[in-house]
């Protein structure tokens, strides 16, 4: 059975805060997107249809996928033995191919699902020791392509562009490719008032900033996006107020972090696997210090790793058995979470709190004019100022993100310190603290 959460096919923009992504109605979007780069190049139509059919049921919006994929996309053939490109020409693609890739996109957009579209994994631009490549794109082919590719999917409405696939540049030469590309898409389109684009780089510094580092200024570059890598503690906070506070103001995301299932740092032996909670902590984190939205990924599903594929980086499930992996199944509680309050005044705000602790026990804070959330990754006692949103009394509750049910704490009169203990503490114990103006009568967030 489909969740209903009003996702529309219309076309998306920058909110006019510069904050979020909304709808050509003016609705809020909430980004909560999976990463499925191999989706284009290694599953079937019926494959495809049911791992789309689950991230709708589960409340997914974006599915992030590449056209010339990572897994010797050029030459390793799809399904159906056809593989993008004539002779890895960027300017001679074909057609057949592309067919397979149009029906993907139009099943998403019938289950109410965007696509966070790449043109080409960046391999093919800079192929570096852990790509297979071959490197095929120069300033003119690029663009070629980009017009080419623009145009083909001018008319579908649930199309986001995402330039960049796992690179950074490395010279101006390396941007200068990547421009041509975002120019070429955008004359195929129809002009910038018609995309929506980022970039998808590396992991780099906290004051790198993601896509901003190079891009930040370019028109073409609707909102930055980073990648913050497969290691646990990330300083996560860090990386996306750094990105947050840049002028001119643009909506920031973390598109790759820490995938469900997958070897901490790329090291088991010493770090162990990535769980549920890692995956949640690290949504929460990002979301409530200042992102629109956040991607999930899971380790077995982004390589769509199935028993007579070659593994890489040990994955323990074909992608039709990790599509259920609890850390998937409660994304839509963040989502659910944050779409019970308005979203277009929200702001990150730690100020509100006393405490943020460290890396592994951190609590992050974020508020509307109205009303308060506040995650604690390990249940620890929250101190907050409920004197700084409307109203005279407020009325809160604790949040279960491991299950999506709240349970009312009660009303009190604002204060400038009031303290709160969560259920319980621990490792993998978070919770989120929802503190609203009692007037507005808000509903208890998530199920009762």
């Amino acid at each position: 059975m489909l969740l209903v959460f009003g996702t529309t096919h219309a076309q998306l923009r920058v909110s006019k805060n510069q904050r979020y992504l909304e709808t050509a109605d003016g609705k809020p979007f909430f980004w909560l997107g999976d990463t499925a780069w191999e989706l284009f190049h290694r599953l079937s139509r019926e494959e495809a249809d049911l791992y789309l059919k689950n991230r709708a049921e589960k409340g997914f919006t974006v599915i992030q996928a590449v056209a010339l994929a990572e897994m010797d996309g050029l030459h390793d053939p799809n399904y159906y033995g056809e593989t993008p490109l004539v002779n890895d020409d960027p300017t001679k693609p074909n057609e057949v191919y592309f067919q397979h890739v149009d029906y993907i996109i139009r099943k998403a957009e019938q289950l109410g699902l965007y696509i966070g579209f790449l043109p080409t994994w960046g391999d093919k631009v800079f192929k570096d020791t852990w790509g297979i490549g071959p490197e095929i794109f120069n300033v003119n082919n690029a663009k070629a392509y980009g017009r080419w590719i623009g145009n083909r999917y001018k008319n579908q409405k649930n199309i986001i562009w995402i330039l960049g696939g796992d690179r950074n540049p490395r010279n101006e030469s390396d941007i200068a490719i990547w421009r041509a590309l975002a120019e070429g898409v955008t004359e195929g389109v129809g002009g910038n008032n018609k995309t929506l684009m980022t970039f998808h780089p590396q992991p780099n510094g906290v004051q790198e900033g993601g896509s901003s580092k190079w891009f930040h200024n370019d028109a073409w570059l609707d909102f930055n996006m980073f990648q913050t890598g497969h290691c646990r503690e990330n300083n996560l906070w860090d990386r996306m107020e750094y990105v947050y506070n840049l002028n001119p103001v643009k909506p920031v995301l973390d598109g790759e972090t820490l995938y469900e299932d997958h070897p901490v740092c790329f090291n088991a032996q010493d770090f162990g696997i990535s769980s549920a909670y890692d995956i949640r902590k690290h949504a929460y984190i990002d979301v409530l210090a200042g992102a629109f939205g956040h991607t999930y990924g899971c380790h077995d599903v982004w390589q769509m790793y199935a028993p007579h594929r070659t593994p890489v980086n040990g994955p323990h499930y074909p992608w039709y058995v990790a599509l259920d992996l609890p850390g998937a199944s409660q994304m839509k509680y963040l989502r659910q979470l944050i779409e019970s309050r308005p979203i277009f005044d929200r702001v990150p705000d730690q100020s509100l709190i006393t405490q943020a602790l460290g890396a592994n026990d951190h609590i992050q804070a974020t508020r509307g004019n109205d009303y308060i959330f506040v995650y604690s990754s390990q249940g620890k006692t929250i101190t907050v100022n409920t004197s700084k949103i409307s109203g005279i009394e407020v009325i809160a509750h604790w949040y279960n993100p491991r299950k999506g049910e709240s349970t009312e704490i009660g009303k009190f009169a604002k204060k400038d310190k009031q303290e709160f203990v969560p259920p319980s503490s621990g490792y993998g114990q978070d919770w989120v603290l929802v503190i609203d103006d009692a007037a507005k009568n808000y509903s208890k967030p998530g199920r009762n």
